[in-house]
């Protein structure tokens, strides 16, 4: 069977990454997950105290973009691909609320989305991927042959991301978490560089009131359409 791209974009905490796994490991298809490569590099630029609440240092992280290396190593305990910075496994640390409150603003650099977007491409150059991300059908791969975009209302998906966060044992309180959703909103739709928009022929998906199960079942009659328009 022809292998495809399938490009998943939208919102922080629509549940990407979820239907993304879900969709490589029925398909045999490789997962990649774009907003982990940026939480990495988020990381990496807390880790060299070139961003705090009071300042960013962007000409810091731009010389050292060249000694950011990150890749993914499949855990098969856990069934998914963890993600390693610099030799390092930093799954746990870039799920963080405090790396959330500032991978957005490091995501807007230029300079650092044009290496991760080279790295992405070089990834699904084969096909047989499933991508997710802000920018994966309009900038990564825009002729991906099916593109979903995945929104929810904001305080859905601070109840989400809250529960989730609480249910591994951070402590967080959900005003701060909505506040953070609400912020990384507003700065991935209105970046200069690769705005957070819906591709034009990307499919809606909204699932506010979806089940998992529903959502999957959703998704993949597109993916079974996908093929069928390919044959």
């Amino acid at each position: 069977m022809q292998k495809i791209t399938i490009a998943i974009d939208g919102f922080s905490s629509t549940g990407k990454s979820t239907v993304a796994k879900q969709l490589a490991k029925h398909l045999g298809y490789v997962y990649v997950d774009t907003g982990a490569m940026y939480r990495a590099v988020t990381l990496f630029t807390m880790q060299q105290g070139f961003i705090d609440e009071t300042h960013f240092d962007v000409n810091g992280l731009v010389e050292k973009l060249g000694d950011i290396h990150i890749t993914f190593k499949f855990n098969p305990t856990l069934g998914f691909a963890e993600v390693y910075l610099n030799g390092v496994n930093v799954e746990k640390e870039i799920r963080t609320l405090e790396v959330s409150s500032y991978v957005s603003k490091v995501a807007a650099i230029p300079e650092v989305r044009y290496q991760l977007v080279k790295q992405q491409q070089q990834m699904g150059k084969d096909k047989g991927v499933v991508m997710d991300g802000r920018d994966i059908g309009t900038v990564v791969f825009p002729y991906a042959e099916l593109k979903l975009f995945m929104t929810a209302s904001a305080e859905k998906r601070a109840k989400r991301r809250y529960e989730e966060l609480i249910e591994r044992g951070d402590e967080v309180h959900y005003e701060d978490v909505l506040r953070n959703v609400q912020e990384r909103d507003y700065i991935d739709s209105n970046r200069e560089d690769s705005p957070l928009v819906q591709a034009d022929d990307a499919v809606a998906i909204d699932n506010s009131d979806l089940t998992l199960e529903a959502q999957f079942t959703k998704i993949l009659n597109l993916v079974e359409m996908t093929f069928e328009g390919l044959e």
